[in-house]
């Protein structure tokens, strides 16, 4: 199994992220992307991987920090990117669930970032709350990208869209929950070869550990529920997830830190 979304430089983190690491390991965890939220929660990121052979690395500015992007941002993004271990521009996006920056400052970082991916190639991780029409409106101009929809919290009658603009969608925890009925009839609608599992952990434990802090080892719930959805083998389930990130993320996804 997988894990195609997480924050291991949270500070819930801090003090035992290698014995998270452990335990997901043990449990057939083989990769956990984690994504930053700023400059420096990216550089955080890359000095975690550096250390940890099955951590891979998104670096971005996430909407909640989008007032912190600018011509510096950018130049150390893209600095970063140069690393092996980084296979996606993310966490970016739009959120207008009140907690974020202002509109306009989000879209202008929101640009950029799609810019910077453009540039160097790379796929994006896509952060979508409460924004989806304008996400897909901005993605609709013909901005040439590859990428995932992390966390999808959207419905049924939103999939093709995202579909049709070439990106994956990405369940977490919150398929499990008991009131999340347009998530599951979401997932059922997935083609197998664009869906992936995912924690976004510290958050949204899944229904077997809520109230818990999340961590990589609990994505097998996610695969669970999607197999109970999609009516099939959970095995064969996660070995399709895996076989998608690779496609997504590339021989960097797979390379060895020691090759």
């Amino acid at each position: 199994m997988i894990d195609a979304h997480a924050h291991l430089t949270d500070r819930r983190f801090a003090t035992d992220v290698a014995e998270v690491l452990d335990r997901a390991r043990k449990a057939g965890i083989e990769r956990v992307l984690t994504a930053g939220e700023d400059v420096a929660s990216s550089e955080e990121a890359l000095r975690l991987a550096a250390h940890h052979d099955d951590i891979r690395v998104a670096v971005g500015v996430h909407p909640h920090r989008a007032s912190s992007w600018n011509v510096e941002a950018l130049s150390r993004l893209t600095e970063l990117a140069r690393d092996p271990r980084v296979v996606a521009i993310g966490e970016i996006g739009m959120d207008f669930s009140g907690r974020s920056s202002p509109p306009e400052v989000q879209e202008a970082a929101f640009r950029g970032q799609l810019a910077l991916a453009s540039l160097l190639g790379l796929p994006v991780v896509i952060h979508v709350r409460d924004s989806g029409d304008r996400v897909r409106a901005i993605l609709g101009e013909g901005i040439e990208i590859r990428g995932m929809i992390h966390c999808y919290s959207e419905g049924p009658a939103q999939v093709p869209a995202w579909l049709d603009l070439g990106l994956h969608v990405s369940f977490a925890g919150t398929l499990t929950y008991p009131g999340s009925e347009r998530l599951r009839a979401a997932a059922a609608l997935v083609p197998a070869d664009r869906l992936l599992a995912e924690t976004d952990a510290p958050y949204l434990a899944p229904q077997n550990a809520r109230g818990r802090r999340n961590e990589p080892l609990y994505v097998a719930a996610t695969h669970a529920a999607l197999a109970r959805e999609r009516g099939v083998d959970i095995g064969d389930l996660a070995g399709q997830i895996a076989g998608n990130a690779q496609g997504l993320f590339g021989e960097r996804w797979e390379l060895s830190q020691t090759a």
